[in-house]
């Protein structure tokens, strides 16, 4: 096994398809495929056997399908990186697969050429959704969920009107010290705010409440 090389673990139900993958991916000097799974439960299993830099995750397969998997590898904050494969997927489910942690989306009828770029684009820190990359996924979650155009939901989560508006500020990618130099506040005070914020909302990273705060309607358009 090269340890320079990108590991890749494919989960899918159909042999004639992971037989296919795993021939074209190993004929890419930087990709190695380390595992085949045939169902949700074995892709868990082998991302915990192999830990690779990424996992083909098929979205419909048999016992435990794709998003299942998805959601339980989120939960044990694995540092694999999760693209999905998928025949067909709606908006609602992209959104949703992303903010429960997937990092890619490419559609199984895409050019071989296309996946590849996706992989390696995962594998350099951006999202991949359908045929393109996506640098600010805030950004894009953001206009996907606003432009579907949910009823408004105005809890505040116990959240106060100061946090409300920290909050906002996350969502837009301020660092710490913009935020403090935006409301006239020192660093230690940001950082306390946020830290009442991330217990009340039960998130433990930036990324996870910027999301947090999209898909609660928290934030204005």
């Amino acid at each position: 096994m090269d340890s320079r090389k990108v590991q890749v673990v494919i989960a899918d139900d159909h042999t004639i398809f992971r037989d296919g993958l795993r021939r074209l991916l190993d004929l890419e000097e930087d990709l190695e495929v380390v595992g085949e799974a045939a169902d949700g439960s074995e892709a868990v299993a082998m991302v915990h056997e192999h830990k690779p830099s990424i996992l083909l995750l098929d979205l419909a397969m048999p016992r435990t399908p794709g998003m299942d998997a998805l959601r339980e590898l989120a939960q044990q904050q694995t540092s694999t990186c999760i693209i999905l494969l998928t025949a067909a997927i709606g908006q609602r489910q992209i959104v949703e697969a992303l903010q429960i942690g997937a990092r890619g989306i490419v559609m199984k009828d895409a050019a071989t050429q296309l996946l590849l770029k996706a992989i390696r684009t995962v594998v350099a820190g951006q999202y991949w959704v359908d045929r393109k990359p996506v640098a600010d996924i805030v950004g894009y979650l953001r206009e996907q969920t606003l432009s579907q155009n949910a009823p408004r939901k105005r809890g505040s989560f116990g959240l106060t009107r100061r946090e409300i508006e920290i909050l906002g500020t996350i969502a837009t990618g301020l660092t710490n010290k913009e935020i403090a130099q935006k409301f006239s506040l020192s660093e230690d005070t940001v950082k306390h705010h946020l830290t009442n914020i991330f217990g009340k909302v039960g998130v433990s990273s930036r990324l996870e409440l910027a999301l947090f705060a999209i898909n609660n309607r928290l934030i204005e358009n």
